[in-house]
């Protein structure tokens, strides 16, 4: 009764990029699509908050065959379970005999206590990967991170990166798209990132409900 909610979009690039690794598939397309207003709880105010509905979609494919695009240096996930913040699949089995009337249908979610232990475990989980990896997390040129929250991002940011990120290192589009779960850090990375040079190393990370998190650490070809 629970899935990857903010963080699918990285499960699903990894998910496809093992597929491509192994030689199971030459290309991968990977959509998701987030039908938010669904789950929202207009009576619970710490939850009560303005999402957007949206789709994306992201193309993995072989190397040899890739024209330009980015190389994907690696991939993380994580899962640490918590019940602060969490939807159950919200609307789509509201309906259903069992779930009638139960509040934890709808988003919910006790935004203290993700924001207190949501940004250690994903600042942490970005620099040992980057270190992993043998990227220097400092020189990162940007990062596209999941959006709800600004505070969050820009806490993120400075752990990361060791300093206050401009806002050109650290792409925020909330107040253009609102939360769109998974698909946020994938509307992040479309929307800034005409400016990198071949070489140039940047993160996707998405975090959210479960807890969940993936890192996507990619380079320009």
């Amino acid at each position: 009764d629970m899935n990857v909610a903010c963080s699918s979009a990285t499960f699903g690039i990894k998910t496809a990029a093992d597929f491509v690794a192994s030689g199971s598939a030459k290309a991968v397309l990977m959509v998701n699509p987030e039908i938010c207003s669904g789950h929202l709880n207009f009576q619970d105010r710490d939850s009560h908050f303005i999402f957007g509905d949206v789709a994306t979609a992201v193309i993995i494919e072989d190397a040899d065959q890739a024209v330009g695009g980015w190389e994907i240096l690696g991939t993380r996930l994580k899962t640490v379970f918590s019940n602060n913040i969490r939807n159950n699949f919200g609307f789509l089995n509201r309906t259903a005999p069992e779930g009638i009337g139960a509040k934890d249908k709808l988003f919910v979610q006790e935004g203290r206590k993700v924001f207190r232990e949501v940004v250690p475990m994903v600042s942490e989980m970005i620099v040992e990967h980057a270190g992993d990896l043998g990227v220097d997390p400092q020189a990162l040129k940007r990062l596209w991170l999941h959006q709800a929250n600004i505070n969050m991002n820009e806490m993120i940011g400075r752990k990361v990166l060791g300093r206050d990120p401009t806002p050109g290192e650290n792409v925020i589009i909330l107040d253009t798209y609102a939360n769109t779960s998974s698909a946020g850090s994938i509307i992040a990375f479309h929307s800034a990132n005409d400016d990198f040079a071949a070489g140039e190393t940047g993160l996707i990370c998405s975090f959210g409900a479960g807890y969940s998190a993936g890192t996507v650490f990619v380079r320009k070809r």
